[in-house]
């Protein structure tokens, strides 16, 4: 019997259409964001697998809690936030969106597109650096729940960094790793072996 994670991205924020880079700013999940995770939830709920949902970790941000409560809810669970699988940090840049950064810090942009993989706003986290961050948490929370069934509740790219580790693709292809909002990706643990059963299935 495999261990079951179900992956999956918090819902659509109330300022989502504004591209803002938050990071560790807390906003919550807008109205269409708490139907997603809904949706979400009732998909895992028809699939009928054994054993059933036990356990929710989640990321210690709200946008990520009340997902994970969502999603836990027709199974009874409370979640469990842990600040290790927060989205990266990205210092003096979070709050502002892409255009706003180039304009702003025109070398430090320049920094980040020569060298994505390993660049961090001052006060912030580089890619390389949230890795280090969240694999080590989210290998624990497997290796903790043998032949369990669970569900991690993160980010967008918390859950790209995870997807690429486990698929053994470079972290400098990050982005060819799409991660809608609510989506849900599986992933069954057996001895030795992770295989990812489903990736990026979204309600839209």
């Amino acid at each position: 019997m495999p261990t079951r994670v179900y992956l999956i991205r918090h819902g659509i924020t109330v300022d989502a259409h504004e591209k803002r880079y938050k990071g560790h700013i807390d906003v919550p999940l807008s109205d269409e964001g708490i139907r997603q995770a809904g949706h979400t939830a009732g998909f895992i709920k028809n699939l009928n697998w054994q054993p059933s949902l036990s356990r929710i970790f989640c990321s210690g941000l709200s946008r990520a809690i009340t997902t994970a409560e969502t999603v836990g809810r027709p199974f009874g669970i409370t979640p469990e936030p842990l600040s290790g699988l927060c989205e990266r940090h990205f210092g003096q840049w979070e709050g502002m969106t892409f255009d706003e950064i180039k304009a702003a810090f025109p070398e430090e942009f320049a920094n980040w597109a020569g060298d994505p993989l390993n660049f961090s706003p001052v006060g912030g986290e580089s890619t390389a650096d949230v890795s280090l961050r969240v694999m080590p948490v989210f290998y624990d929370i497997v290796s903790g729940s043998s032949e369990k069934t669970i569900a991690v509740v993160a980010h967008g790219g918390v859950n790209r960094i995870i997807l690429c580790d486990i698929l053994g693709i470079p972290l400098s292809n990050i982005f060819r790793v799409e991660q809608d909002f609510a989506c849900l990706n599986i992933i069954d643990f057996y001895d030795g072996v992770s295989v990812v059963k489903l990736m990026n299935w979204s309600n839209g």
